[in-house]
């Protein structure tokens, strides 16, 4: 087949490449030049400067020239298609409604080259992003506009997780399809044929506004979930005396109908859908007269995950970050990725510039160019106040706080470094409760501030 994928962030990129590596003939499209020529060039650091995923760059250098080219002229390489992919941001807007402003500009491109095509071939076009219930019907109506012939429309959400998203998309747990005809569906199933009858693989078929809420509904029931052990889990083990957190977790997700992904408590989840996602479906839900208090409830007990323990910081720990030096391990919203949309250390490091702290030490061992980008001086004169360090032992070093932010592996267990680095009194804020020795730090007179725990202060 060949396949055209217009959009080269974390999901145009990854399905551009997994597609390549299974036959296709794969054009990845992107109006950003520099993009384009970074991903051409085959080098690691000029690809991870934009998509940092394990394993991808691998797979880029083993197809690139062969199943797989990149370009940015959309009209010299889209005759003979059989099916576009639309892998575009879909940012929300102040109500929660989600701006198409990128997918429309994109949808009408496309229409103007599909029309001036001299193919007569059936070409399928396909929603990959996450796009309100609805919009394949919409993008139905700017291709019959601009009077392209022969073509259909599909929905086929990824469901991709930072991270691990190669390997999710090489062995999905799913793949939904949702088109209106047998012949669209045909051309799909051969696109995806290694999946179509697999064993483990459920390759679901529907209508495009079905795969579309499938989409909303999974990544907000997700949220909800965390938002549950969060909102109610770890409140149980921070204000009811002997309640330990980790035992409750195992004895409830000892219960095979209670999944244990989503129960470990922490200061939030962040990334490009959760949030994004829910807010749209609420909005969504809104616009046809639907209660949306459920999926509220979950939204804010979400985003005051991420601030709450500088609270508990002031009322249990009698802590005043005025004019204290603070540091922040963790800046990308989970590990394994430079990605900082909406993650959690945004409103961490927000919320201490707030308080008056002096300096915040940041360190990550993939975000920190990121975090450069997020955190612009230009934009806030409070930004200057952030350092950034090569490594979490020197970001610590001369501070007088420290707050875990992501769950990185160099950072669990990180006591020793922590009593090498710095002296008492101290305050450790544990927003994913990856220091399991913390009873070692509080004997030499830390204090320990952890999700899902009574802060703990030495005698």
């Amino acid at each position: 087949m060949k396949i055209i994928i217009i959009g080269t962030g974390y999901v145009g990129l990854v399905h551009a490449a997994v597609c390549s590596e299974y036959g296709h003939e794969v054009n990845a499209y992107d109006i950003d030049r520099e993009k384009i020529e970074a991903f051409s060039s085959g080098q690691t650091e000029l690809i991870e400067k934009y998509v940092n995923e394990p394993g991808l760059v691998n797979i880029l250098r083993e197809t690139m020239g062969k199943s797989l080219f990149f370009s940015n002229d959309l009209g010299a390489i889209v005759e003979g298609t059989d099916a576009i992919f639309m892998c575009l941001p879909t940012p929300s807007n102040a109500d929660g409604s989600t701006n198409l402003t990128f997918y429309d500009a994109a949808a009408e491109q496309i229409a103007e080259c599909l029309a001036k095509r001299k193919d007569s071939r059936r070409v399928v076009l396909v929603d990959k992003s996450t796009v309100p219930i609805g919009t394949a019907r919409h993008l139905q109506g700017i291709m019959a506009a601009h009077g392209v012939n022969n073509f259909g429309v599909a929905s086929n959400p990824e469901f991709l997780a930072e991270g691990t998203a190669v390997v999710d998309a090489r062995r999905p747990d799913r793949v939904v399809v949702g088109c209106d005809v047998e012949e669209d569906f045909r051309i799909l199933r051969r696109v995806y044929s290694q999946f179509v009858n697999h064993v483990r693989i459920k390759y679901i078929e529907t209508t495009p506004e079905t795969a579309e809420a499938i989409k909303y509904l999974a990544n907000t029931m997700l949220l909800t979930y965390i938002s549950f052990w969060n909102g109610v889990g770890a409140k149980i083990g921070e204000k009811m005396p002997n309640v330990k957190i980790d035992d409750l977790r195992k004895g409830v997700t000892a219960d095979d109908r209670i999944s244990t992904w989503g129960s470990f408590v922490s200061n939030g989840a962040g990334g490009s859908c959760f949030g994004k996602d829910i807010a749209s479906l609420i909005y969504q839900l809104r616009q046809v007269n639907v209660s949306t208090k459920m999926l509220e409830a979950s939204f804010e007990v979400n985003e005051y995950q991420k601030v709450y323990l500088i609270d508990r910081a002031i009322t249990e720990a009698g802590f005043k970050f005025n004019n204290k030096t603070v540091a922040v391990l963790g800046l990308a919203f989970k590990k394994h990725t430079n990605d900082m949309r909406d993650a959690s250390s945004i409103k961490v490091i927000e919320s201490l510039l707030g308080k008056g702290v002096a300096a915040i030490h940041a360190y990550d061992p993939l975000a920190n160019d990121t975090a450069r980008e997020v955190f612009d001086p230009s934009k806030n004169i409070l930004f200057e106040k952030i350092r950034y360090f090569d490594s979490a032992r020197k970001a610590v070093t001369d501070t007088q706080a420290l707050f875990i932010s992501s769950d990185c592996e160099e950072f669990r267990g990180f006591s020793r470094t922590i009593e090498d680095s710095v002296k008492p009194p101290y305050l450790v804020m544990d927003g994913r409760r990856m220091i399991p020795d913390y009873d070692e730090l509080v004997a030499k007179k830390f204090s320990y501030l952890a999700v899902g725990a009574m802060a703990i202060m030495p005698e």
